[in-house]
C-alpha cells in the first residue's frame, strides 16, 4: 500500500507516467496547481508553504523507497522534484512585498518562471550538475532541481536590479 501510494506520489499521480518529456509536462502541472491555489481558490500562503514543506521532507524517502530495487536512481517518472524545484520561484513571487497581483502580471512571471526552470534544469549549470552527478540518491534528484529553482529566483532577482537601473 505504501510502496502504491509513494509511487502515486513521486509521480504526481500518474503525470510522470506520460512518454513524451513528463518533466516539462510535472513543471506545467506545478504553475497550474499552485495558481489555482494562489488565484482561484485564494489559498493562504502560509497553508501552501506548509504543504510544500511537508511534501519536500517526504519526498525524500518516497523517491528512495521508489527507487529502491532499481539501477536508475533518477527514472524520468519521478516529476515531484520538479514539483519542488518550480514551487520556490513561484512561492516567493506570491509573498513577495505584500502586495496582490494581477491575474494577467501572474501568468506572465508564472510562464517565465516555468521557462527558466526548464532552461535550468535541462542544461544544469553548477551546482545543479554537481547534484545530480555526485549523489545517485532521492538527495540528489531532489537537490537538482532545488538549485535550479534557486537560479530561478537569482536571474529574476539580477534582472531586476539591472532593471531598475535602467528604468
Amino acid at each position: 500500500m505504501i510502496k502504491s501510494f509513494n509511487t502515486l506520489f513521486v509521480t504526481m499521480f500518474g503525470i510522470g507516467k506520460i512518454k513524451m518529456i513528463p518533466g516539462t509536462v510535472g513543471s506545467l502541472a506545478t504553475i497550474i496547481i499552485l495558481f489555482i491555489l494562489f488565484h482561484a481558490l485564494n489559498i493562504s500562503s502560509n497553508l501552501i508553504l506548509l504543504v510544500l514543506i511537508v511534501i519536500f521532507i517526504y519526498s525524500f524517502s518516497a523517491v528512495a523507497s521508489h527507487t529502491k530495487n532499481s539501477e536508475n536512481k533518477d527514472p524520468k517518472e519521478i516529476v515531484i522534484d520538479e514539483f519542488i524545484g518550480q514551487s520556490i520561484p513561484i512561492y516567493l513571487y506570491e509573498i513577495s512585498h505584500g502586495t496582490e497581483k494581477s491575474t494577467d502580471e501572474a501568468i506572465i512571471f508564472y510562464a517565465v518562471c516555468f521557462v527558466l526552470f526548464r532552461f535550468f534544469d535541462i542544461k544544469k549549470p553548477f551546482p545543479v550538475s554537481f547534484f545530480d552527478r555526485n549523489f545517485k540518491n532521492s538527495f540528489g534528484v531532489i537537490m537538482d532541481d532545488v538549485c535550479a529553482g534557486l537560479y530561478v529566483v537569482l536571474s529574476l532577482i539580477c534582472f531586476m536590479v539591472l532593471s531598475s537601473y535602467f528604468i
